[in-house]
């Protein structure tokens, strides 16, 4: 069965008008449960982690200004959040929520956060709704624990955006691979080096996305041969969406998403997906499109 991590403090309150749809996280749960997609007793609460889980990946000073308030207005416009103890503990709780996902995907099954793939995350800042990296956070726990038998992870990022701060992050931890497919000419306008980098011309269509994928992704696992994927799966892939200018359909969204946790189902490989953005001027073209990412890993791990 599925674990799925969620809280209902993933749906945090935003100014009006604000651009980011914290809204999905009330919508998608409910879609789940409502088309039989998932039951119920799928989803778990996550908590927050000790301060040692995070400071893996963030410096001590960038926890220290992120739990007291003490971002400076620069930072805080960076981040696209204003802050409050109420945002820290759902971000908190959201990488937690990952770190819980990778324990429970070992040894060889899948689980999803509904939240989560906060990948402009970087050591010691925040940016573009990202204030701590989950994904980095459950990667570097799997690695220090000797008893996961994880030596080697992927991270898989099909967001349209970079991720930039994940690729800093261990960009000299050869450990972790990190594949980034994203928009070329998009946000983050100064990319970082990931181990692969494909960026993408705007307008994008299916044919050609998921080409580029199925030519790249088998050759990465079997050159770095890794025994534990984060995926994160973002769905501003979409024509759809107002911030990610490439050309997917819907279909095409699923198919990507059945190819890469197809492939970790057919490998073994242990699986955490986390959803990633999502910015469809209609929000239910948001969550149709993460539910469908459920629907497939429910199917393939029923």
């Amino acid at each position: 069965m599925l674990s799925i991590a969620w809280a209902p403090l993933y749906a945090h309150p935003l100014p009006e008008n604000h651009r980011f749809p914290m809204l999905k996280y009330e919508l998608l749960p409910e879609q789940l449960l409502r088309e039989g997609i998932v039951p119920e007793s799928a989803f778990f609460l996550p908590e927050p982690p000790p301060d040692a889980d995070i400071l893996r990946v963030h410096t001590a000073d960038y926890h220290h200004r992120l739990q007291t308030g003490q971002l400076t207005r620069a930072e805080e416009r960076a981040t696209g959040f204003p802050w409050s103890p109420e945002l820290i503990r759902r971000e908190t709780t959201i990488l937690g929520g990952t770190l819980a996902c990778a324990r429970r995907a070992l040894p060889g099954g899948v689980a999803l956060n509904i939240a989560g793939g906060t990948h402009h995350a970087f050591r010691d800042r925040g940016e573009g709704f990202c204030l701590l990296n989950d994904q980095a956070a459950a990667a570097a726990w799997l690695l220090d624990e000797s008893a996961s038998g994880v030596n080697r992870v992927l991270i898989v990022d099909l967001d349209v955006h970079q991720g930039n701060g994940t690729a800093r992050i261990f960009q000299e931890e050869p450990r972790v691979f990190t594949f980034s497919m994203h928009g070329a000419r998009n946000y983050p306008h100064r990319k970082e080096q990931s181990s692969l980098d494909l960026p993408l011309p705007d307008g994008t269509d299916d044919a050609a996305y998921l080409g580029l994928l199925r030519a790249t992704l088998p050759r990465l696992l079997d050159e770095h041969q890794p025994d534990f994927v984060f995926y994160l799966s973002g769905v501003d892939v979409l024509a759809t969406d107002k911030l990610g200018h490439l050309g997917l359909t819907p279909e095409g969204c699923r198919q990507r998403d059945a190819y890469v946790m197809g492939l970790c189902h057919q490998h073994r490989l242990p699986v955490v997906v986390c959803m990633g953005g999502g910015y469809s001027p209609r929000i239910a073209d948001i969550v149709n499109a993460h539910a469908a990412t459920f629907r497939v890993a429910a199917d393939l791990w029923s």
